[in-house]
Parts: structure tokens; C-alpha cells; sequence
């Protein structure tokens, strides 16, 4: 394996967000306390990471470590890389078993918005490769458009959509659920989704233990 060093993105497709203060999204509840209830309604298992900004969408991502992995990349210094024409090449046939492996294994995708459109907007591009559901308020849910539009749009793209009222998160949608299949392959994209979320785990206090 080859130690690589950690890079900062340079492009601003990375962005952490806060979700400490009450959202402006519509909730009754901050954005971080509604991703704490909507992982546990979902059973997603995993540490639920600081809201984040990826390729201009806001998404909550839930991921625990894989300890194997992790242990080794600590061995050899390799810390997350955030360079995203870097991490681009780590899927190349090539590469194979000459890149850092995989430190972090990601539970969940959630999308908490004001409307279900830009919450399905920004889900989309991570329901290929893992569990992704979209968050709500209720008064959405009960809007003429959602049970016609959303939800048939959502079940194309097997993403479970939610409805959250104050402290409660209710399923209006069951999606397709990635922690019984077997790992998807790796793309471009989902390598360094990754390893953004590798950096995320590893910031935490305490990052929820593996379920292996």
C-alpha cells in the first residue's frame, strides 16, 4: 500500500455546515438533532456526521469505520485525501492494491430540505451506491403535489423519503436499503464521498463502532 498524504479540497465542493442552530430549513429541530432521528426511524448504523455541502448539495452522512482499514492507513501516515482528480484515479484497474483501501464505510445518505424537489435533487447522486432518504417537514408531506410527484419520483431512485414534526420522524416512503448486499463498487465519485466521510469519522469525538 502506498501512504498518501491528506489534501484539502481546493474547489469548494466540500463544505461543512452547521447544524447546531435551529434549521432554516423549515424543522422544528436543529438539522443535526433531525439526522439523529431519522438515522435511528431508518435503523441506520453508524456515527451521524456534521451536516456537509458535496458537489453544491447539503447532505447529513451516516458511517461508521472500518477498523482493518483504518488501522492500516494509521500505520502507514496515509490520511484522508480530499483531492478529488487524485481520488479519481484510485479506481483505475491499474491502481489496484497500490491506493489507501477504504477507511470508512457509509451507512446512509440524508437530505433534509425545505421541499421535497431540492431535497430529491440533492439525494440522487448517492442513492447509486448507498442507503439515501430525504427529510421533510410534515406540512410538505400533506402538500397536493408529494403523494403524486415525489413519491413516485423517490421510488424510481429507491430513496425512502421521511416527514419530521418537532421530535418526531415518520416514514412516508420505505427505500432501498444497501447493508445487506454486498458492497457496490467503487466509482470516481462514491471513492471520494469516501474519503470526505473518512475525514468526517475520524473528527468525530467518537465515532460509532463497526457493526464487523
Amino acid at each position: 500500500m502506498t501512504a498518501t498524504p491528506g489534501r484539502a479540497a481546493a474547489d469548494n465542493e466540500v463544505r461543512v455546515c452547521s447544524g447546531q442552530v435551529r434549521s432554516p430549513l423549515g424543522f422544528a429541530a436543529a438539522v443535526d438533532r433531525i439526522g439523529e432521528l431519522a438515522a435511528e426511524t431508518l435503523g441506520w448504523p453508524g456515527s451521524v456526521l456534521t451536516p456537509l455541502r458535496i458537489l453544491g448539495r447539503h447532505v447529513v452522512p451516516v458511517a461508521e469505520l472500518v477498523p482493518e482499514a483504518h488501522a492500516e492507513r494509521v500505520c502507514f501516515g496515509s490520511d484522508p485525501v480530499l483531492d478529488r482528480a487524485e481520488t479519481a484515479t484510485w479506481v483505475w484497474p491499474e491502481m489496484d492494491g497500490r491506493v489507501p483501501p477504504p477507511a470508512a464505510r457509509v451507512t446512509g445518505m440524508l437530505a433534509p430540505a425545505r421541499h421535497w424537489r431540492s431535497a430529491l435533487t440533492a439525494a440522487v447522486p448517492f442513492a447509486r451506491f448507498t442507503s439515501t432518504a430525504i427529510v421533510v417537514p410534515k406540512s410538505v408531506a400533506v402538500a397536493a403535489d408529494f403523494t403524486s410527484t415525489c413519491l413516485i419520483r423517490a421510488r424510481q431512485f429507491g430513496i425512502a423519503v421521511l416527514s419530521a414534526d418537532g421530535e418526531t420522524v415518520d416514514v412516508e416512503l420505505p427505500g432501498r436499503c444497501f447493508h445487506d448486499e454486498p458492497p457496490a463498487e467503487h466509482t470516481a465519485v462514491s471513492r471520494w464521498v469516501n474519503e470526505i466521510v473518512y475525514q468526517q469519522l475520524i473528527a468525530a469525538e467518537a465515532p460509532a463502532p463497526s457493526r464487523s
